[in-house]
């Protein structure tokens, strides 16, 4: 059985003395059944790194670059990531895909660049509301994720999937526990035909995850648990849906 998996994606929030707190907070609310971890902005990886060293709460970046070094301004290589123990980095977010024109390969890359210094990339896939309404949604997902399948080859295993429908992301709007479901059986498919691992590995859900609605979401077959944001930014609302991971 997959142990279940929660990632708070703080975003561009917070500053030193909300994150001390947040972490605070998170640290007297556990440990939990399910694994926890938060992805915080590059600035804070140091302070982060310190404040859960020895703790259970793993942590992570929110983007890496898919070059290992030069002349690239403003890019956080893996290497870099690594050097400070970080566990997790997310590649291809809704909003990475969006206002920094990442493409599917990019995203690959940057998946592949993860995992060479054994940090596990979390892929995040998802379609437009547009893409919905057009009844595009298996292509897109499928899409973006066969760019990954084929650049990481025998080591896709080693991922995890997030599948958050854009029009679910800070909005409000949460798909349907039926809906979700849906999707991730088609990504868990898709996976089974590229590894023999696919029963293994994980795939969260992401879109306005809040504890009252977390539990159901989180019970479906085909569910390991979430990539929270907004939510993630509150110790007891963060808490409360890792305990419902349990």
């Amino acid at each position: 059985m997959r142990r279940k998996l929660v990632v708070g994606n703080w975003k561009m929030n917070g500053n030193r003395a909300t994150n001390a707190e947040l972490l605070a907070g998170l640290k007297a609310a556990g440990p939990w059944v399910a694994e926890v971890a938060v992805c915080v902005p590059s600035p804070y990886l140091g302070d982060v790194a310190l404040s859960l060293q020895g703790e259970a709460i793993g942590w992570g970046a929110q983007d890496v670059s898919a070059y290992e070094s030069g002349a690239y301004t403003g890019e956080v290589s893996a290497a870099m990531l690594a050097e400070f123990g970080c566990r997790y980095a997310l590649a291809g977010h809704s909003e990475r895909r969006a206002y920094h024109a990442e493409s599917d390969q990019a995203v690959a890359d940057k998946a592949k660049a993860a995992l060479a210094h054994r940090i596990t990339p979390i892929v995040c896939v998802g379609e437009t509301l547009a893409e919905r309404e057009a009844d595009q949604t298996a292509a897109v997902v499928k899409r973006q994720l066969s760019a990954v399948i084929h650049t990481l080859g025998h080591c896709i295993s080693q991922i995890v999937v997030a599948y958050e429908p854009v029009w679910a992301i800070g909005t409000g709007k949460t798909a349907s526990p039926e809906q979700a479901q849906a999707v991730h059986a088609l990504l868990r498919a898709q996976l089974k035909a590229a590894t023999e691992h696919a029963d293994t590995m994980k795939i969260l859900y992401g879109g306005s995850v809040k504890a009252d609605n977390a539990a159901t979401l989180f019970a479906q077959p085909d569910i390991d648990g979430g990539l929270i944001g907004g939510a993630s930014l509150k110790a007891g609302d963060f808490a409360a849906i890792c305990r419902a991971a349990g």
